[in-house]
């Protein structure tokens, strides 16, 4: 028994919590490490690769915000040390070269043995090189202007992401000048790989990328000149949209005429080619004003990103994982009314096992329904697929009451999120964004219904968005809920969000930033104490990033005094694991599949209280006190058991995708030597099979 004067403080120099920034590119590294595993279909393999760079693409346009890594501002505020950047860069660096490596060694000769290949200049026989030649003539140089730099032709601006040339001449210009430095920006609506057709290809297939097609064609540009060094390059920008709420207008229009600018922010990145001369590096990073550690050299092309497209253009499904169909949810009835079935109890969707459609049944359902008088609903990242827009349009069309509360600062989404609104607006939905200064990430729909003399809810709320193509990418849970008590909450907090009153007092439901923070570190501590008194003490946490502070002690506390915890959290995890003395009672593991982890569970038994949430919440400080979250209590016994089934004792156990945190700060995989069951795969088959008997 650990009594609380033994508790060492999570704030004692030697158990130092991790580094946020390394934690996010240590979960990279656990990515990356599936498009390494020989099992995985190739393309899928160069799914991953991608998918990591457009991570780090994201780790430099926000993390990189505060301070250009190297530079004496991040230092001085005091957030980085000097060996905290210097690790920041090593580990990105190192990253990168990784990836690099395994696209040229590995990536590209499996692609060419399976029958694809990308050609280079040299590559290429004299039916493709003319081939390129008419195309480079044809699509590409029309949009091409190549900007000679002197005091009347200053730097170009230069997108965030784009690609571009810059190329050394030697000669005169026109004019008898000697402007040595030329910038040759490409426009983004040209394809970046393309399709050789088969009449000069010998029946194989092959693609050429578009930076390989100008490479060879760059003097082309500048007749009368002689091209001397050039490299590609790409600048990485801040992206983060800073408004001042308090001191606009209109939000919308803000954000509209902020995203305008996004892609012209303070450079925080420089890419170029490997063979890069240092006087152009120099050149450029002068230009962008970037310090050394800021400028990577890359052994392919800038933007691994872009190769997404080859997936698509490759029409070879054996590349691929086989196609999993998600069963339609099997407690939705497919046949019948879903308001029925909620009153005979809750019902669970776990997705992407289960599919999307049972939401967008009930949702159907409610909109057809002539006793249906009302729909509220959240939107923070809802995507194209235009399935609910019609749905809420034909609500509006049929004479019902509908609300969406459209989060617009939804990042890299606020462009979609503002063509939302106002395409709701224009159909006659009422639009609200919120409450200023907070974010509204809570995932939840409420459809009021008159039933005889009286109106009755229905409700669904989610730990994901309501998008339907993430729906089948990332594991979510939707509960649908005719709980009296559960929505009336709803309908007070969406009262609260719509009129900016005071919200009155929660009878199930937990809100950030009001009480959810408390309650989650109340629950922490009642599961140590239970443990310091000999009782059951256990906290199995699942979530995506775990970086608040206190509620980080709050576990630590619990745990030094007994508890035993286990915490699954995908991403960046700040909580030290593992630590003889300080946090052995604690273990964290990550689990990086084929769906991307997105459910927040929380389980806690103190004793004999057991309680059970779902949440839209992670575990970071700016979800506890700057966003509107959700949490609520699953207290149905067989879903209650479902989900920790599904959601927890599942990913304890898996044997294939897991990662456990050592003591040491490392992650290291599970079930190298012996492999055994992934979660994800083992709930596949069970959906599967409960599909099949049907």
């Amino acid at each position: 028994m650990v009594h609380s004067k033994d508790v060492t403080s999570f704030a004692d120099d030697r158990y130092a919590l991790l580094d946020r920034d390394l934690s996010i590119l240590a979960f990279n590294e656990r990515v990356l490490d599936w498009a390494h595993r020989p099992e995985v279909p190739v393309l899928e393999r160069l799914r991953y690769l991608c998918i990591v760079s457009s991570n780090l693409d994201e780790f430099f346009e926000v993390r990189a915000e505060p301070h250009v890594m190297g530079s004496l501002q991040s230092l001085k505020s005091g957030q980085y040390t000097a060996a905290s950047l210097a690790a920041i860069s090593e580990k990105t660096n190192a990253m990168i070269a990784r990836q690099y490596a395994l696209y040229n060694d590995d990536l590209l000769p499996t692609l060419q043995r399976k029958g694809y290949r990308i050609l280079s200049h040299g590559e290429r026989n004299a039916a493709q090189r003319q081939w390129v030649r008419s195309y480079f003539h044809r699509e590409v140089q029309p949009l091409l202007v190549p900007v000679g730099l002197d005091p009347a032709h200053p730097f170009p601006q230069v997108a965030n992401k784009s690609l571009n040339f810059i190329v050394q001449l030697s000669g005169k210009d026109a004019f008898g000048r000697s402007n040595e430095i030329a910038i040759v920006k490409v426009p983004r609506v040209l394809p970046r790989l393309i399709p050789l057709p088969a009449r000069v290809c010998d029946g194989s297939t092959a693609f050429v990328m578009l930076s390989s097609v100008i490479r060879a064609h760059l003097a082309e540009l500048f007749p009368g000149r002689e091209v001397g060094q050039f490299s590609q390059f790409r600048v990485t920008r801040n992206s983060d949209l800073a408004v001042d709420e308090d001191e606009i207008a209109n939000l919308r229009m803000a954000l509209r005429q902020g995203l305008q600018h996004r892609h012209y922010g303070q450079a925080v990145r420089l890419e170029v080619s490997a063979n890069c001369s240092p006087r152009l590096v120099e050149f450029l990073r002068k230009e962008f004003q970037l310090p050394e550690p800021s400028v990577f050299r890359v052994n392919g092309p800038v933007n691994l990103v872009r190769l997404m497209q080859l997936i698509d253009l490759i029409d070879a499904p054996e590349l691929l994982f086989p196609p999993y169909k998600a069963s339609f949810p099997i407690q939705v009835p497919q046949h019948g009314s879903i308001f029925a079935r909620l009153k005979d109890g809750d019902v669970m969707i776990h997705q992407p096992f289960e599919s999307f459609d049972g939401v967008l049944a009930f949702l159907r359902e409610a909109v057809m329904d002539p006793n249906v008088l009302a729909i509220k609903q959240t939107i923070y990242r809802a995507g194209s697929d235009p399935t609910m827009m019609d749905l809420l349009r034909e609500a509006v069309r049929r004479g019902k009451e509908v609300t969406a509360v459209v989060e617009l600062k939804a990042r890299f989404d606020e462009e979609a999120n503002i063509n939302w609104a106002e395409q709701l607006e224009s159909i006659g939905v009422q639009v609200v964004y919120g409450i200023v200064g907070l974010k509204t990430h809570a995932k939840m729909l409420l459809v009021t219904r008159s039933e005889g003399r009286s109106l009755k809810r229905y409700g669904h709320l989610s730990t994901g968005n309501y998008n339907r193509r993430t729906a089948a990418l990332y594991t979510d849970i939707s509960y649908l809920t005719a709980d009296a008590d559960i929505t009336s909450d709803m309908d007070q907090l969406f009262g609260h969000l719509a009129s900016q009153s005071r919200l009155p007092k929660m009878k199930r439901l937990l809100v950030a930033p009001f009480q959810l923070h408390a309650d989650m570190q109340a629950r922490i501590a009642a599961v140590g104490d239970a443990a310091a008194r000999g009782a059951v003490g256990r906290i199995v946490i699942k979530m995506n990033a775990l970086t608040d502070e206190p509620l980080i002690e709050a576990l630590l506390e619990a745990g030094q005094k007994g508890a035993k915890i286990d915490l699954i959290v995908r991403g960046a995890c700040m909580l030290p694991a593992g630590v003889a003395g300080f946090s052995e009672n604690i273990r964290v593991r990550s689990v990086i599949g084929r769906f991307l982890e997105h459910s927040r569970v929380f389980y806690f038994c103190a004793d004999q209280d057991e309680s059970l949430y779902l949440s839209s919440a992670d575990w970071m400080s700016r979800n506890m006190t700057r966003r509107i979250e959700l949490a609520w209590p699953v207290t149905d016994p067989v879903l209650r058991q479902r989900i920790i089934d599904e959601c927890l004792i599942a990913y304890l156990h898996d044997g294939r995708d897991a990662w456990d945190l050592a003591p040491d700060g490392q992650y290291h995989r599970v079930g190298l030597t012996a492999p055994g069951h992934g979660a994800q795969n083992a709930l596949m088959q069970r959906y599967s099979a409960a599909t099949h008997q049907e």
